[in-house]
């Protein structure tokens, strides 16, 4: 009987696992930009999908059947990102479709349905199709435990229309599985969302329907504006568990794009955008981005409580939508900054004038431009990107010859092609305002890449290693008193606070008295972060270290915070070498139950381009900005210790170390010595250890690894 009812159970569980519904992930994130098709008076448009889904990452594959207008963005510079913790991606697409449309679509293992009603409108007030809005995506939304948050959504509308948004309605088919949330309000006039805080850890889903209706005055008694068009916003907010302040986020610095900038684009201009996050409690680990195709972003870096990249974009010739939001925040463990959305508007461009000619020769462009197309542009104001090169008309013709390698012209990378540009313009005095028309002409030479010669694609800043030189950077662990800073360790000084200052003194007396005993615990280390950088005005900022049990730091605590050392743990010992540093280390403050630990540690190098100025002081919530701006810093490293042993043991023989290979201790109980690895080196390269000799009781091995991404795109500079 008993063998009767399991093998029932076990049936019907097998039942369930077959015939019930199949597991899908939901999307994080999910717009779609509509452009009606002038071509079939709207009936149909370009829809622009931009859909953020789970890690790992689904292919394109799919998306596209054969026969339709449908195209893939399968860009260089995919967006992606590791908060929430199962980490994300962007997949981008273009497919022309009906202008009232519902389809469940899947990627990979995300399936997600979308309803949009575009139909065809032609607006009284001009004769043209009505343009939907647009809806900026913001990365993953990150909120905390009782943190009340506000999410503003950026929108736009090309007609000028007020946009609203409002939860999608089940009945109206706009959404299958669309329960609203009661921590979760919406102001639907301002496109705001307030997570309230009254929510348990967890991730949920909202589905929006932003809307453009014809503005109308407050005072009119107008009571069916009946909304234009509705598109689908889908979101996700990760709520997380923090014992942090509700106030704590990172803040977005001045040289960040304002909310809601909207920059206009030429063809073949080049947008840059420098973006600077200040995080006081807990070090940004990436700046989350969304945006179009082909938007670059290098440079990250982190410098204490300052995180900094930069992010390009190079208008080519494409069928992306007039607008182009670009949407970022920076995320810390347990933080979000306030997302941040900023446009760019792609102007239209008139058609030239019959007769116009653009001549591309190796060294120069020439301009032959018939002015009777610029009867009402005073051609007395047209000038290039540099007035020093003339610009000569008649009667009949304008004509200009643009250097390639003057006159302002500017270079650009296009794909493949490389591409000169310069723009024709009228420039006018500031204290003159006319009412003519002014003119603004970007002109263009493209070069295809097997014409490419020479150093055209090569960076024209300096590249770190030019400016800092070769680096290597190390740590190194050492008795006090012992180690290349030892005429300073001996009879310290201490950079902290005077009480701190005091324990510290008294402590490294009592030290001093009696040499330890062989399997007693180490009281005391210091700990050598060193750098062979030898530059004038280079200064040596280490950011944070942790120190672990084991060597995959699974489980790590703190021994500097954002740079900054007046903690019971450790305390700076002052040198006159500013591109290495030194810290006393508490071990008796340091929770620690094991008989090894290894350290990590983030470390840059700064040099300060004004005489006048140092590098910034981490240790100060006064950062000074103008010290950051005036600063250049090097890529962000991580450097790690070997196995640092915090009992004493007996004396270990000196050991030859093998460059690029690890050598273990012959002495029982002794740590081991691990070469110095550092990046970009070739098998053929070799780097020597910076291994202390183990003369000493104990030593610590080193390795180095970078985090960083080499600026080596010529878009940014």
């Amino acid at each position: 009987m008993m063998v009767r009812f399991k093998l029932m159970v076990l049936l019907q569980g097998l039942a369930l696992s077959l015939f019930g519904p199949a597991y899908e992930a939901s999307s994080l994130g999910l717009t779609v930009h509509v452009v009606p098709l002038e071509s079939d008076a709207g009936r149909t448009v370009r829809a622009h999908f931009s859909a953020i889904v789970p890690s790992p990452c689904p292919a394109l594959s799919g998306l596209c059947a054969e026969g339709e207008d449908c195209q893939v963005h399968a860009t260089s510079f995919p967006f992606n990102g590791t908060k929430p913790e199962s980490g994300w991606c962007v997949r981008q697409w273009q497919k022309t479709v009906p202008s009232d449309y519902n389809a469940t679509i899947s990627l990979g293992s995300t399936e997600f349905y979308v309803s949009m009603k575009a139909g065809p409108k032609v607006r009284a007030n001009s004769g043209r199709l009505n343009q939907p809005p647009f809806v900026a995506l913001p990365p993953p939304l990150r909120a905390r435990v009782n943190c009340p948050h506000h999410f503003h959504l950026s929108v736009k509308d090309l007609d000028g229309d007020k946009v609203q948004c409002r939860y999608a309605r089940p009945d109206q088919g706009e959404c299958l599985d669309c329960s609203q949330h009661s921590f979760i309000e919406l102001n639907q006039e301002k496109c705001m969302l307030t997570f309230t805080g009254k929510a348990p850890a967890g991730q949920y889903f909202i589905y929006l329907m932003a809307e453009d209706l014809i503005p109308v005055p407050k005072i009119s008694q107008v009571k069916d504006n009946t909304p234009l068009s509705s598109v689908p916003v889908h979101l996700s907010l990760t709520v997380e568990e923090s014992t942090s302040s509700c106030s704590d986020e990172p803040v977005a610095m001045d040289e960040t794009p304002k909310e809601d900038s909207t920059i206009f684009v030429l063809p073949y201009q080049e947008v840059k955008l420098n973006i600077n996050f200040m995080s006081q409690q807990e070090s940004v680990l990436e700046v989350a981005v969304v945006g179009p195709p082909e938007l670059q972003r290098v440079g990250f870096k982190t410098v204490g409580p300052l995180a900094m990249m930069s992010m390009g974009w190079v208008r080519s010739e494409n069928t992306l939508a007039s607008v182009l939001p670009i949407c970022f925040a920076a995320n810390t463990k347990s933080l979000q900054s306030e997302p941040r959305c900023v446009w760019l508007y792609q102007r239209e461009m008139r058609t030239l004038p019959a007769g116009t000619e653009l001549k591309c020769g190796r060294t120069e462009m020439t301009l032959l431009l018939p002015v009777t197309s610029l009867s009402e542009v005073n051609l007395a104001e047209l000038q290039l990107n540099s007035p020093t090169c003339p610009v000569t008309y008649n009667n009949t013709h304008l004509t200009a010859t643009i250097s390639l390698s003057g006159c302002g012209t500017k270079i650009v990378q296009s794909g493949s092609e490389l591409v000169y540009t310069n723009t024709l313009q009228s420039v006018r005095p500031y204290s003159v305002i006319s009412r003519q028309p002014s003119l603004i002409l970007p002109l263009a030479c493209r070069i295809p890449a097997v014409q490419v010669k020479g150093p055209q694609y090569q960076i024209s800043l300096p590249t770190e290693r030019e400016t800092f030189g070769e680096l290597d950077i190390w740590i190194e662990v050492h008795f006090p008193g012992e180690g290349p800073f030892a005429t300073f360790t001996r009879n310290p000084t201490f950079r902290t606070s005077q009480g701190l200052l005091n324990r510290v003194r008294r402590e490294a007396a009592s030290n001093s008295s009696s040499s330890p005993a062989i399997g007693s615990k180490i009281k005391e280390l210091d700990l050598h972060v060193m750098s062979n950088c030898s530059i004038d005005r280079a200064e040596m900022i280490v950011s944070n270290c942790i120190e672990s049990q084991t060597e995959d730091f699974a489980v790590s605590r703190t021994i500097l915070e954002q740079g900054c050392t007046s903690s019971e743990s450790a305390v700076e010992i002052p040198t006159t070498k500013s591109t290495s540093k030194v810290y006393r280390i508490d071990l008796s403050k340091v929770d620690n139950q094991g008989s090894t630990m290894y350290i990590q540690c983030t470390v840059n190098l700064c040099i300060s381009t004004l005489p006048s100025l140092k590098c910034p002081s981490l240790c100060t919530r006064s950062f000074n900005q103008r010290a950051v701006i005036s600063s250049l810093f090097t890529s962000s490293y991580t450097v790690r210790s070997g196995a640092v042993s915090l009992v004493v043991t007996t004396p270990a023989p000196k050991v030859n170390v093998t460059p690029t290979a690890t050598t273990a201790s012959t002495t029982p109980g002794a740590p081991a010595a691990v070469t110095t690895v550092l990046p970009n080196v070739t098998p053929s390269q070799s780097t020597a250890s910076h291994a202390p000799e183990q003369t000493s009781a104990m030593a610590a091995g080193v390795i180095l690894t970078t985090v960083c991404i080499f600026l080596q795109n010529i878009f940014l500079y």
